[in-house]
């Protein structure tokens, strides 16, 4: 990721982000005229005719942390007196320049001395914390009021925004997530983050029926409130239970099921976490529910599902993950035992290293390097970023659906299961450079192009111009192939899991993976997975067990 500011904000413009903010709203405006509500519509058309000061005033507070401001606190020299730039806002309703507060919002809106005058002999111990003041406070200070009856003698007056709920619906109908915020202008301005530019149509966007925008938000409140405690069993009653039509929610719906049953998992109700895992097309669900079942004894209908996704896997990991559980069930049914398939045969190293202070993988780095073969620490970095460097022009594609702002730092499809289906054509010319011999040029060319440009598979501050001709120069294009297959048959799962270090011989154009592991540590499942790919088409990889050398005795 490049962090270098190469375009600084314009300084004659102290009111970019009032600018940024009427182009959002433009955006919306264009693509999503259809999709608005009475209130966004109204909002759209009314906020261009306020006085500027007054819109620039509601996009500073919509803009920061929270909902209630002082008018003492809200000073910029481009808007001027903040309290006459209010008051077209409380005309219309945006904010409420005289709103009632509870004991927890006053105490959050003043510091410790004004708690001190406002408060007086009723604190206890004006030295106590604030949060000890607070708690003093609550049997007596049950009644919500105005600021100025909180805190008489303060020339100051509270603002409270009351179209919140209105800017995040904006703001996830423009970026597609709520995940990004009002800071993807400023940082992209400033050059901390750089956007591949993609040729969308005006009619591609994130949402295409208000329906999905009202789920969308549903949803992220009922994952917000379960991650704040409240009782799984009321969120599960609010989410829907059928299956969504739309793909992309329904996987957010899934996940949140999936989080829950987790939940109800460790928290030792077992039939509730298996009510939910059986009907939960979340990635890895059906193997919980076949976990769950084991606890709970029933094994019978445990082997049956476990022979049913046997049949056919979800994903690598399932098909991993039953080749353990089957023999399992079928000890404990006193079924004929399941002969293990025989373990793939990994080179292994072993050193007696003396114990550092930084990483066990950059101690055996240092140890391993050679003048003429060095060592790299990479782990997921070189592969992906190779992939990503000549599949560029299929990752940024202009897939209907796939982009739809200038913000995307890879398609929003990516995680998809037809995500390769969807841009055939394009991975099949990029793949096939590596037949041709085209590849190198490609990468050079986009490592030179798009430098800095973010990317869901490039990593610029590990890949350097060394790492990357060694690469080209050692690595065969067939291996490459091979490694960039894998990764599109399941990009969230693959792209992941490879060796820690490489280590090159130029002058043999020779290579070599290694994946390190300390005194206690073992390998991962996905890292097995890539193990045993390595091994299955030739590529060369090992496994490096360390022991610190004052316990080898």
């Amino acid at each position: 990721m490049n962090r270098t500011p190469d375009k600084p904000l314009n300084p004659l413009n102290p009111l970019y982000y009032l600018d940024n903010f009427h182009q959002v709203l433009a955006w919306i405006a264009e693509r999503y005229n259809d999709l608005l509500s009475a209130e966004e519509r109204a909002f759209l058309d009314r906020f261009p005719s306020l006085p500027q000061a007054s819109r620039a005033l509601l996009v500073r507070m919509v803009m920061r942390k929270g909902n209630l401001f002082r008018a003492s606190k809200l000073r910029y020299e481009e808007i001027g007196d903040t309290r006459e730039a209010a008051l077209p806002l409380a005309a219309q309703g945006w904010i409420d320049d005289r709103p009632v507060l509870t004991l927890d919002e006053i105490f959050s809106l003043l510091n410790k001395s004004e708690i001190a005058v406002a408060f007086g002999d009723a604190l206890p111990s004006p030295q106590a914390r604030k949060l000890e003041q607070l708690e003093t406070l609550r049997e007596k200070y049950t009644q919500a009021r105005h600021f100025d009856a909180w805190h008489a003698g303060a020339d100051d007056c509270v603002y409270q925004v009351q179209i919140d709920a209105l800017c995040e619906r904006l703001r996830l109908m423009f970026f597609g997530n709520l995940r990004q915020d009002w800071t993807e202008f400023v940082l992209s301005d400033l050059g901390i983050y750089r956007y591949e530019k993609v040729a969308f149509s005006a009619s591609s966007r994130g949402f295409r029926m208000r329906e999905d925008v009202d789920m969308y938000m549903h949803l992220f409140r009922c994952r917000e409130r379960f991650e704040q405690g409240e009782a799984p069993e009321i969120i599960l009653s609010e989410i829907p239970a059928k299956r969504l039509d739309n793909d992309w929610l329904e996987r957010r719906r899934a996940k949140l099921l999936y989080q829950i049953a987790q939940h109800d998992e460790r928290a030792g109700a077992l039939t509730d976490a298996l009510a939910i895992y059986s009907a939960c097309s979340h990635p890895g669900a059906r193997l919980r529910a076949i976990r769950v079942m084991e606890r709970l004894e029933q094994f019978e209908s445990a082997l049956a599902l476990a022979k049913t996704a046997q049949k056919m896997p979800e994903d690598e990991a399932e098909r991993q993950q039953l080749m353990r559980i089957l023999p399992r069930l079928h000890r404990k049914l006193g079924l004929p035992k399941i002969p293990a398939l025989p373990a793939r045969s990994v080179p292994r190293i072993d050193l007696d290293l003396p114990e550092a202070s930084y990483s066990v993988e950059w101690l055996v780095a240092e140890h391993l390097v050679q003048d003429d073969a060095p060592v790299f620490y990479v782990e997921n970095t070189l592969i992906n970023s190779l992939f990503g460097l000549l599949c560029w022009n299929a990752v940024f594609a202009a897939v209907p659906g796939a982009f739809f702002h200038p913000f995307h730092a890879g398609p929003a499809d990516l995680h998809s299961t037809d995500f390769r289906q969807r841009r055939a054509k394009e991975f099949d010319t990029c793949l096939a450079q590596l037949e041709s011999g085209e590849y190198v040029q490609t990468i050079n060319r986009h490592f030179a192009e798009k430098s800095g440009i973010l990317s869901p598979f490039v990593f610029w501050d590990v890949l350097s111009e060394e790492l990357k001709d060694l690469a080209l120069d050692c690595i065969p294009a067939s291996h490459l192939k091979k490694c960039f297959e894998r990764m599109l048959r399941d990009i969230k799962a693959n792209r992941a899991g490879f060796p820690d270090l490489i280590q090159f011989w130029p002058m043999e154009k020779h290579y070599r993976m290694i994946e390190v592991k300390g005194p206690g540590d073992r390998l991962q499942d996905n890292q097995v997975r890539w193990m045993d790919f390595c091994i299955e088409h030739g590529m060369p990889v090992s496994v490096c067990y360390v022991r610190w050398a004052g316990d080898a005795a």
